[in-house]
């Protein structure tokens, strides 16, 4: 445990602030779960499903979440998968 007050309070925010993250990553998570699963089992809702993961993911690179490779690569994923199941 720190003893300076200065890093006491820096780790009360850094506490915070994984709690928050972990939201977060959490429902950025489940959107791409859903999206996945909507594409693969040709759902009506498929393209509303993964645009709904995309802006999960463009939220949580911009809160610094996850890396903006990490999101564009994942988003480019998802893409070709919804591509490839219309032209299936």
């Amino acid at each position: 445990m720190a003893n300076i007050k200065s890093q006491i309070k820096r780790n009360k925010q850094n506490e915070k602030k994984r709690l928050q993250n972990r939201v977060t990553r959490g429902s950025t998570r489940a959107a791409l779960y859903k999206a996945r699963t909507a594409v693969v089992e040709n759902q009506d809702n498929s393209e509303e499903a993964v645009m709904k993961a995309i802006a999960a993911l463009d939220k949580a690179a911009q809160k610094g979440v996850i890396h903006k490779n990490n999101a564009a690569r994942k988003k480019s994923r998802l893409m070709k998968k919804l591509a490839a199941a219309k032209k299936a």
